[in-house]
């Protein structure tokens, strides 16, 4: 019986240990992305426009991928949290813009009030192969 891979993981922006969870955690072929709400790095705020705030998380999530090694295609399942259900339009406007391929599986779920006043959060599985 063979041992199972180990799991990597990959921690969040800035400084180390400072929050207490992964970006992103692969285990096996399969990488499991947790949270994320797009917030300026640079003034650590949501922004009042909710389309730079859609980018901004995109970007971020974009990048956990990337730093594991996988892609915006290799994308599965994606559930976003919304704070307000009629920026569904607005959000998909932007969201159709980082995929080139078929698009993965997505749940679009109205929530309550997010961290830091957010209004998007977005979570994620992908499978590499």
């Amino acid at each position: 019986m063979a041992a199972p891979e180990p799991r990597k993981h990959f921690p969040p922006p800035g400084e180390p240990g400072r929050l207490p969870f992964s970006s992103a955690v692969q285990a096996g072929n399969t990488l499991y992305l947790s949270g994320h709400i797009g917030v300026n790095l640079e003034t650590s705020k949501v922004p009042t426009d909710a389309k730079e705030e859609i980018r901004l998380m995109l970007d971020s999530f974009q990048k956990t991928l990337a730093n594991a090694g996988y892609s915006m295609e290799e994308l599965v399942y994606v559930q976003v949290f919304c704070s307000d259900v009629a920026l569904f339009g607005v959000f998909n406007e932007i969201y159709r813009t980082y995929f080139r391929g078929p698009l993965p599986a997505r749940a679009f779920i109205g929530s309550g009030g997010l961290l830091f006043g957010a209004r998007f959060e977005i979570q994620g599985i992908a499978v590499r192969g």
